[in-house]
């Protein structure tokens, strides 16, 4: 699955906007406030429509929690705005034709009823393809329990936190791993010092380390994130075809760890799995250009204010200097100033 475009009409705090993806890595950039993981989690939410037990509309509002699962509440905060519209149009890698699956609700639309369009081709197009979303912070360590708290509302998380759990206790991988597979594995090990045990009668995570393992919270956040992207990678979850969501990979990482996730991304994509990463950081950005070749697909993305524009802005460019509007590079330039004036 080649996720192509996204079209969003009165939807948050997007009034209009229409973005063309690449095949393979598409990083967002931009303040806060300005919607990057609000479009990963549309994207990741139609992406896990292409199974019949879900639809479209109802993953959404899981993954966004509205109140009372509202649909409308979606809708952006503007008088006389009171349609929404959402279209997702998506290929395979192998050629063929594409599909699209629009959903649009108005401030009348019942919790979660909004009405959707082509989610049946959708779902005979692209049944069995996998989609993971790993969210900003870590959720492994609170595995214990967490679905089913979460089913009597003891808890609440967005369903984002809970799909991530479900999949890494999942193996769907069969036989021994390719030559490139094992290097990703090796690299990450290299970091955490050891891989991921599945306790199932615990319903317990814990990274092995030689003879003893040790229980996921009393290790460090960052080394849990990265174990977790070494039992995604280990169990075949990411496999060609596949789609990863990554929103701040690069919160509570070691900075050494920053080129190793970059080169595992890359990796990912020249396999056929299409990434969307949503960042801040400085680091990820220019190790994506430092690292690519002319074989890699890598597009950015930044979403902005403009004072004289209504709604978040966009624009795109293949290299991330080439971004006008840049978040990232003009607070490390306001930090460049400071250390000179010193």
């Amino acid at each position: 699955m080649i996720i192509k475009k996204i079209k969003l009409e009165n939807y948050t705090v997007f009034e209009n906007l229409n973005i063309d993806f690449c095949p393979g890595i598409n990083i967002f950039i931009g303040e806060n406030g300005t919607g990057k993981t609000h479009i990963l989690k549309v994207l990741y939410s139609a992406c896990q429509s292409v199974s019949k037990k879900i639809s479209f509309s109802h993953k959404l509002v899981c993954t966004m929690l509205p109140d009372d699962y509202k649909i409308s509440r979606l809708i952006t905060r503007k008088q006389g705005n009171r349609n929404s519209l959402i279209r997702i149009t998506a290929g395979k890698s192998d050629g063929g034709q594409d599909r699209a699956i629009t959903m649009s609700f108005n401030g009348k639309t019942r919790k979660w009823d909004a009405e959707v369009v082509g989610e049946e081709g959708w779902e005979q197009s692209f049944a069995g393809i996998s989609s993971i979303f790993i969210p900003a912070k870590e959720i492994l360590s609170h595995s214990y329990n967490l679905n089913a708290a979460s089913e009597v509302d003891n808890v609440r998380f967005d369903d984002t936190y809970l799909d991530i759990i479900n999949a890494a206790k999942i193996d769907v991988s069969a036989g021994r791993n390719s030559t490139a597979k094992e290097a990703m594995l090796k690299a990450v090990e290299k970091m955490t010092h050891g891989t991921v045990l599945y306790d199932a009668k615990r319903d317990e995570f814990y990274l092995k380390r030689g003879n003893s393992k040790q229980e996921f919270n009393l290790i460090a956040e960052g080394i849990r994130k990265m174990a977790l992207l070494w039992q995604l990678i280990k169990n075949g979850t990411l496999e060609k075809g596949s789609v990863l969501f990554w929103d701040e990979p690069e919160n509570n990482i070691n900075p050494a760890y920053i080129p190793v996730i970059v080169e595992i991304l890359l990796e990912l994509q020249r396999k056929g799995v299409q990434i969307f990463v949503a960042t801040h950081n400085y680091m990820i950005a220019n190790y994506f250009e430092v690292r690519k070749t002319e074989q890699d697909s890598i597009l950015f993305h930044s979403l902005f204010h403009k004072d004289d524009a209504g709604g978040i802005q966009y624009e795109k460019a293949s290299g991330f200097a080439d971004l006008k509007e840049n978040a990232i590079i003009s607070a490390f330039d306001k930090l460049l100033d400071e250390i000179y004036d010193l």
